[in-house]
């Protein structure tokens, strides 16, 4: 084990630690992948779907009449609309407090719950199934603010781009894994005696919730409690938390490259985040793909994303990261145009290969950038707080958007709409490489 001491700060690098570390995203992307992308999308969709389409899918939640596709990406920005607003004063009192990795448990576990409670959503029990995919959502996003910020407690600086992405990897790895038990029960249930056609599809997501709370405990297990920053005692805890982030946002100011970078991806994922929770009902509704084809898609994806994350990590190592992050952007881009024009399963599965790459890239890329332009700081909790809310809001203006055009026009339109967001992106990212760049001749 290697350690280092910074400015106060212990940094220490633990192969097992990292390992433990990244199973967090092995329990917890089997959401992402059966729930978010597959799964449930799907069974959402035909559950949602009018019986004959002079009904227009038109649902009543709550007494409001409103297009089934419209509610999803409603609900899912409503729900990262709540992440953004709670994990500030959340994080920053973990920091405060040093008990960040309790914080990681309960939105865990409130995320695991949900999960489970979806095996009670059927056509008879559309409020039940909305509001716990949200409020799985919202676990999830929430306990990934705090597992995110343990990367620069266990990783040294060079370590970070790889630990980060290990942590992706395992995460497509758990999920394919955990898909495919799941896709043998939705495409053969016959093979155990299953007559409910819903059944399947309700067994997923118990199992999810039960693989991701199961699998959770690795990390629990090797992750510290966290350290206590110190104290300002001219403040109660609540006032302290806003009182902490006042203080990092003042140095957020002062770093001016991590500012841009923030802004960049403030706009990028706006469109990366709306694509990936689109593009399911995307492929449903818009080429009439059969669930199997979907799902095939979507394993397509997944696998593909492994090796993203590995080529993203090893380019960046020759180009930079923000360079490759803005290479990275420029393929998103085509991405989108190609979407508009495709018609056929075999263009969604071409798409999809290209999609799979920049995913995994973009994200794990994107967290590491971020960990190692950020300060040496007892803090990591609350800076990246800043992190997780930039890209909340992000997906929330971006889902929402989608939603709207959707509702109004169609989902082709809504996905062309994206390439304004991505191209903001590249727009501050050249210019946070630029300015890396003035920084490094200086500085030698």
């Amino acid at each position: 084990m290697e350690n280092t001491v910074t400015s106060g700060v212990v940094q220490s690098s633990d192969k097992k630690t990292h390992r433990a570390w990244a199973m967090y995203d092995w329990a917890n992307s089997a959401y992402n992948l059966v729930i978010t992308s597959t799964i449930f999308p799907i069974y959402y969709e035909a559950v949602t779907a009018s019986s004959d389409k002079s009904g227009g899918d038109i649902v009543s939640f709550f007494g409001l009449r409103i297009k089934n596709s419209s509610l999803f990406d409603y609900s899912i920005a409503s729900a990262y609309l709540v992440i953004a607003l709670l994990s500030p004063i959340l994080s920053s009192i973990a920091d405060y407090k040093g008990n960040k990795k309790l914080f990681m448990q309960i939105f865990c576990y409130l995320g695991s719950i949900a999960c489970c409670m979806l095996y009670f959503f059927d056509k008879n029990t559309l409020e039940l199934g909305v509001v716990s995919s949200a409020l799985a959502a919202i676990g999830y996003c929430g306990s990934l603010v705090f597992y995110n910020s343990y990367l620069p407690e266990i990783a040294l600086p060079h370590e970070r781009d790889k630990v980060s992405a290990m942590g992706f990897s395992y995460g497509y790895i758990g999920s394919v894994i955990l898909q495919i038990v799941c896709f043998i029960f939705v495409l053969k249930p016959q093979f155990f005696g299953i007559t409910d056609g819903t059944f399947p599809a309700r067994l997923s997501f118990l199992l999810v919730g039960i693989w991701w709370m199961a699998f959770a405990q690795i990390t629990f297990a090797k992750m510290p409690k966290g350290v206590a920053a110190a104290q300002d005692k001219a403040h109660n805890l609540l006032v302290n938390g806003f009182h902490e982030l006042a203080k990092v946002w003042q140095q957020l100011k002062k770093l001016s490259v991590l500012k841009k970078f923030l802004g960049a991806f403030f706009f990028y994922s706006m469109g990366v985040q709306t694509v990936m929770l689109a593009a399911t009902l995307f492929g449903k509704k818009e080429l009439h793909l059969e669930s199997g084809q979907l799902i095939a898609t979507i394993l397509i994806i997944q696998l593909v994303a492994i090796a993203g994350a590995v080529i993203m990590a090893r380019l960046s190592e020759k180009l930079g990261n923000l360079v490759v992050l803005l290479m990275t952007v420029f393929i998103w881009i085509g991405a989108c145009i190609a979407a508009y024009y495709v018609y056929s399963a075999t263009g969604f599965y071409i798409l999809a290969a290209v999609v799979g790459i920049v995913m995994g890239g973009i994200q794990s890329l994107s967290r590491s950038t971020y960990s190692k332009l950020m300060p040496v700081t007892h803090d990591t909790a609350s800076f990246f707080s800043f992190y997780d809310v930039t890209e909340k809001i992000a997906i929330v203006i971006g889902m929402a958007t989608f939603g709207k055009i959707d509702e109004l026009m169609n989902m082709r339109v809504a996905i062309l709409a994206l390439i304004s967001f991505f191209l903001v992106g590249a727009f501050i990212l050249a210019r946070a490489q630029m300015l890396f760049k003035k920084q490094q001749v200086t500085a030698n």
